[in-house]
């Protein structure tokens, strides 16, 4: 699956589980785990509760996605 196929929502971060994992619901109130995009590791972005987040999801499980990018 290729990066273009990837559904992009956004979403606000409620609750840090631990190891990049997350909680964000996002704005058509569905409850998404992600966790944090490698890009986003090796560069030290932090992410904390209550931050608005773009995050990919595959069209195959809506469950869970990786964080791509965190809004000022």
């Amino acid at each position: 699956m290729s990066r273009g196929d990837l559904i992009e929502l956004e979403g606000l971060v409620t609750r840090i589980m631990g190891r990049g994992t997350m909680e964000i619901q996002c704005e058509n109130n569905v409850i998404v785990t992600g966790v944090l995009s490698g890009r986003m590791k090796k560069n030290r972005i932090k992410v904390i509760q209550g931050d608005r987040v773009k995050v990919s999801v595959s069209p195959y499980d809506t469950s869970h996605g990786l964080v791509t990018y965190r809004f000022k």
